[in-house]
């Protein structure tokens, strides 16, 4: 029997554990995913066909992670709506459940046939439907199932509701990661597949249990559009614009936070932990922190202050300040050609979370009791929305400070020359199953002294680049190698290898200059044949510090990347003793490179949080409640 009506009961009602274990297994399917994707999409996304693809930069991948979180929470306003005017938020869950679990068969079955791209589009886009369109109707549905009587305990459940989400997070975070390292990308995503079929199968074994609160119909569009309902909802927007900085900052542990612990030592406690598994640190002190804030710092801070929502979000707030400050000193450390430890961006993630929980769980709050009973789901939609507004302008600021690649597409050329068989097209030079092709530089003219040339071979994997200022970027990365060799293979720092080069000049008589990227890579550049500082005809040669290998120290296992790589002949190693020997390997590029990079970049975000939270306390103080 359907019940639409809570009971009197004074106790949890029975419908919860249901929504627990649903959340925890589906938390487990997305944070899973999630936490492959990035390193996913720059280290094995172009391996998966039967031919190398082009490879995309880090940033790239960063920007497209944000992109992806960014749909996934403007969906819910879609969800939202459907569960609110027609089908009611179980039936809204249980259906855009099953396209969820579709988006994650999708993306196991990359590589298996077909352009990966077009599998992961389609993968990222249904669960970007599915995830989004349930998240609304989900937590709206958690506060349906309490009546007059055991309302004291919604706060309660809803602390333990997000537990139940970093508990299936926590898990999934770190063996997805592991899982991705060593069986592949198919394994990788095919199991937080499982785990959300699982999640379905546990919500639709509670449906006799739940309260089923039915859909409004047209009273719901009736209200949402009047002169109360447009108010109601521009008003709690308002604060809501404030937390889309928050998420700014904080779903970085998801992309930049992940690419920053590839350059950090990544001993922790004993172990030797993965890149992308740092962020299950974030789920791991949601579950230590969450019963300390609610029985402990709470009720303390409480006798003292009086804690509304709003306070408890403008205190977040400024943590996260303190939070992303300590990745910017990480980062000034990288760019100093430092290897700190992983333990402090694990620091960061403690004082991350702590303001995760001040914002983020009060937020759910906040959203179900400001708003009215028919629009609970569009309320909490507007929440899951700053989420979206958040990472839109973590894209778009990833996305801004990229500069053109004018070889982007230098691998699928090779590959097209190497498939036309004919004289006319197939221009290039053959010596030693090597091949050659040739861009045209900054004047739009072949055949002049600013052209690029790429050699491939058979396969067409790039193997080496001609660039027009190439000479002066050998000579210069010989001063800075010689310098390495005599410091115990210690590349100079920025000011120091910047002075080792100061005399020399390009081609065009241009100096160029020099940076550290971390410590065992560097970047010398020049400007190149337009004599402009970043743009796509800078000139680069990139130096990176050849790891010594230790028998003792080896892996006990082949990755799955190294197998990929073997399968399709693409390695890290080069023939031309000019380009690659014993201590050191080089790689030119030209364009690619960022206008905020470093710390610079951290630091940016860390300025941006400040000022929103510092906007904030007036604004919230103006904020009249709308409790219902």
């Amino acid at each position: 029997m359907i019940k639409d009506t809570p009971s009197e009961t004074k106790g949890m009602p029975k419908g919860i554990p249901y929504i627990i274990g649903n959340e925890a297994a589906e938390r487990f399917s997305f944070y899973g995913m999630k936490a492959a994707l990035v390193l996913f999409m720059a280290n094995y996304l172009h391996l998966m066909g039967d031919k190398v693809g082009n490879a995309m930069s880090e940033t790239r991948a960063s920007a497209w992670t944000h992109i992806f979180v960014t749909f996934v929470y403007f969906t819910p306003l879609l969800g939202a709506f459907i569960s609110d005017r027609y089908w009611g938020k179980y039936s809204t869950i249980i259906r855009l459940s099953i396209v969820y679990c579709l988006g994650h068969a999708a993306l196991a079955l990359m590589g298996i046939a077909g352009p990966a791209a077009m599998w992961l589009v389609a993968g990222l886009g249904l669960i970007a439907i599915g995830a989004g369109g349930i998240k609304p109707c989900v937590s709206a549905h958690v506060g349906d199932q309490f009546g007059v009587n055991n309302q004291h305990l919604l706060t309660k459940v809803f602390n333990w509701f997000y537990f139940s989400i970093n508990l299936g997070a926590a898990i999934s975070n770190i063996m997805i990661p592991w899982v991705l390292e060593r069986y592949g990308p198919h394994w990788a995503f095919g199991i937080p597949g499982a785990l959300m079929a699982i999640a379905t199968l546990l919500f639709y074994m509670g449906r006799r249990e739940f309260i089923h609160i039915p859909a409004a119909g047209k009273q719901y569009t009736k209200e949402l559009f009047s002169s109360k309902g447009i108010k109601t909802l521009a008003k709690i927007s308002a604060m809501f614009l404030f937390v889309s900085i928050f998420w700014s900052l904080f779903d970085q542990t998801a992309s930049t936070w992940v690419l920053q612990a590839q350059d950090m030592d990544l001993h922790f406690l004993g172990l030797d932990v993965l890149p992308a598994q740092i962020q299950s640190a974030n789920p791991f002190f949601i579950l230590l922190l969450i019963p300390i804030f609610t029985y402990l710092i709470y009720p303390l801070v409480e006798k003292k202050i009086k804690l509304t929502p709003l306070r408890k979000i403008g205190a977040g707030l400024f943590l996260t300040v303190i939070a992303f400050s300590i990745s910017a000193f990480i980062q000034e450390w990288i760019d100093a050609g430092k290897k700190p430890n992983i333990s402090w961006q694990i620091l960061a993630y403690l004082l991350l979370t702590s303001a995760e929980i001040m914002v983020s769980i009060v937020c759910l709050e906040f959203a179900y009791k400001e708003s009215p009973k028919s629009m609970k789901s569009m309320v909490m939609s507007l929440f899951l929305l700053s989420v979206a507004f958040g990472n839109l302008i973590t894209a778009g600021v990833n996305i801004f400070i990229q500069i053109d690649n004018p070889l982007a597409s230098e691998t699928s050329d090779s590959q097209t020359l190497l498939e036309d068989k004919s004289e006319t097209l197939l221009t290039s030079t053959h010596h030693s199953k090597w091949y050659m092709q040739s861009y045209a530089g900054a004047d739009s003219k072949m055949g002049t002294a600013d052209d690029i040339d790429i050699h491939f071979n058979h396969l067409g994997v790039i193997k080496k680049r001609d660039l027009p200022a190439e000479q002066s970027l050998t000579q210069a990365a010989e001063i800075i190698q010689n310098y390495a060799l005599k410091h115990d293979r210690k590349l100079p720092l920025t000011e120091v290898g910047q002075g080792l080069i100061d005399e020399l000049t390009d081609k065009w008589g241009q100096p160029l200059t020099y940076r550290v990227i971390n410590s065992s890579k560097c970047r010398i550049t020049s400007t190149g044949s337009d004599k402009t500082e970043l743009t796509q005809w800078d000139n680069s040669i990139h130096i990176t510090v050849k790891k010594i290998k230790k028998d003792k120290q080896e892996k006990d296992y082949i990755s799955w990347l190294d197998k990929r790589k073997k399968e399709l002949q693409v390695t890290d190693q080069d023939d031309h003793t000019h380009y690659d020997n014993l201590n050191f390997k080089r790689e030119f590029t030209v364009g690619g490179l960022y206008k905020l990079e470093g710390a610079s970049y951290f630091w940016f975000f860390t300025g941006l949080m400040l000022i929103t939270a510092i906007i904030f306390i007036p604004a919230a103080m103006k904020y009249k409640s709308n409790e219902n």
